[in-house]
C-alpha cells in the first residue's frame, strides 16, 4: 500500500479529540501527516483565545510531542511560495504553500470554501473534509482505524473513555460518517 501525504490545516488540530485521532492514525503508518510552524502557531493562538484556561506551555508541549512522534512532519522552505498564491482567504495561503512544498495530495480542513477545487487542481491537491478523509481511511484500512481508536481509547484514562462516549465525541467533532462506521465495532471495545 502506497503511503500518501496530507497537510493538516490548523482547524483540524484545534480540537484535541480530532487532533489526537489524526495523530494516532498517522502513527499507524496509513498516511504521512505534515504541518508547518505557521500551522502550529495558528491552532495554538486560536485555542488560547477560546480556552484561556489552557496554558501556552501545555500547548507548546503538545506541539513538541507532535513534532517528535511524526518523522518529517514539519514543512519548511515553503514561505517563498506564499505570496504567489491566490486563495479566498489570504491567511490560508501558507497552508497551500506547505502542501505544495511537501507534495501533499490533500489538505485536510473544515474550511473547504477557502480552498477552491479549481485552484487546488492546478497543483494536484484537493481539500478534503476531515469526516470524508477519516471515512476514506476506514475504507482503505479498517484495521488501521481500529488500531488507532484502540490506542486513542487506551490513552484516555482520566476519566476512562467509553466506546459510546468516543462515538459521541466523534459526532460532536463533525465526524458523523466516520462515527457511523465505528458504531458496529462497539462489542470489540466494551
Amino acid at each position: 500500500m502506497r503511503k500518501f501525504t496530507v497537510v493538516l490545516d490548523a482547524c483540524t488540530l484545534y480540537p484535541a479529540p480530532l487532533r489526537n485521532m489524526l495523530m494516532h492514525l498517522i502513527m499507524t503508518g496509513l498516511f504521512q501527516g505534515r504541518w508547518s510552524n505557521q500551522i502550529h502557531d495558528e491552532w495554538i493562538r486560536n485555542l488560547l483565545i477560546k480556552r484561556p484556561d489552557i496554558s501556552e506551555e501545555k500547548l507548546e508541549r503538545v506541539r513538541f510531542l507532535m513534532d517528535s512522534h511524526v518523522p518529517d512532519c514539519l514543512v519548511t522552505g515553503h514561505e517563498c511560495l506564499i505570496s504567489g498564491l491566490d486563495l479566498p482567504d489570504v491567511d490560508d495561503r501558507h497552508v497551500l504553500a506547505a502542501a505544495i512544498k511537501s507534495n501533499a495530495e490533500h489538505i485536510i480542513t473544515f474550511n473547504l470554501k477557502d480552498f477552491p477545487d479549481d485552484y487546488l487542481n492546478k497543483f494536484g491537491i484537493s481539500a478534503v473534509h476531515p469526516d470524508d478523509f477519516l471515512s476514506d481511511m476506514y475504507e482503505l484500512s479498517p484495521n488501521k482505524c481500529l488500531e488507532a481508536i484502540s490506542k486513542y481509547m487506551s490513552q484516555n484514562k482520566n476519566p476512562k473513555l467509553t466506546y459510546q462516549e468516543m462515538i459521541e465525541m466523534l459526532e460532536k467533532q463533525g465526524l458523523v460518517r466516520f462515527a457511523s462506521k465505528m458504531i458496529s465495532f462497539r462489542a470489540i471495545f466494551e
